[in-house]
């Protein structure tokens, strides 16, 4: 039987925490979007007009929103339980008679609603510079859903896993940004030579991209069913190696 009241109590806090903090928790992404569509959309967007008949400024939506849900994702999720590891509160929760699965709807869940309103801010401000044109809202929105369930997933892992912050932003700055950015976000793979094309197949962030980007033009590097399989084949690892973190104690009892 899941704790319902204590899934919401940690959930409410981290939300509260998101909303003290809202300059840097929403209005930091506009900004960056903004910049990306000046940088992107005015210099590069000059040169390539439309890329698979779409306009270019219209085309790197899909990989902006990617870059702010995949980057948010990650940020607040691990901080949002690393904090508690850091001021030693987190034994207060462990002890609490509640199950992982309360502690793990709470933060990520919270961790996935803040990506989530950043993602459709970033929408709505995309449509101020381009018109977009979402073909299939409805897995517009599941690819949304997913991708912020599941790199706040990995947030979570790796906010469990730092010990200081330091290693907090390592993954996220030496791993998760470059694979955006070599994920097609800002192009389509069929743009590189054969032998990267071959080798960004095997870049987790290309299925995230592809198949978001579908759901906007049918426009895709990837089968959309493939797409939507690794999406949830990754969550599953995601699950499994928490549920295997609170099984055995792996950072939670030092």
């Amino acid at each position: 039987m899941i704790n319902t009241q204590a899934a919401k109590t940690i959930y409410k806090y981290e939300m509260l925490r998101a909303w003290n903090t809202i300059m840097q928790s929403f209005v930091s992404p506009i900004i960056s979007t903004v910049l990306y569509f000046v940088v992107f959309g005015s210099a590069i967007g000059s040169r390539i007009e439309t890329v698979e008949g779409v306009s270019y400024g219209a085309f790197i939506v899909p990989g902006l929103v990617m870059l702010a849900l995949l980057t948010q994702s990650v940020a607040n999720a691990s901080f949002g339980i690393y904090f508690p590891r850091f001021t030693g509160t987190i034994y207060e929760v462990l002890s609490a008679p509640i199950s992982f699965v309360e502690i793990l709807l709470g933060y990520v869940g919270a961790a996935a609603t803040k990506s989530f309103i950043i993602g459709m801010i970033i929408l709505a401000t995309s449509g101020f510079f381009v018109e977009l044109n979402i073909t299939h809202p409805f897995w517009m929105l599941g690819f949304l859903i997913l991708t912020c369930i599941s790199f706040s997933l990995l947030g979570f892992i790796i906010g469990l896993w730092a010990d200081n912050f330091e290693k907090l932003q390592l993954i996220p700055m030496l791993v998760i940004t470059p694979l955006v950015f070599l994920g097609g976000s800002f192009y389509t793979i069929d743009m590189l030579p054969p032998v990267w094309q071959t080798v960004s197949l095997f870049n987790p962030v290309v299925y995230l991209v592809s198949g978001f980007r579908w759901s906007f033009y049918e426009v895709a590097d990837v089968g959309v069913g493939i797409s939507l399989l690794m999406v949830l084949l990754f969550t599953a690892i995601c699950l499994a190696i928490i549920w295997w973190i609170f099984k055995t104690g792996y950072r939670l009892k030092q």
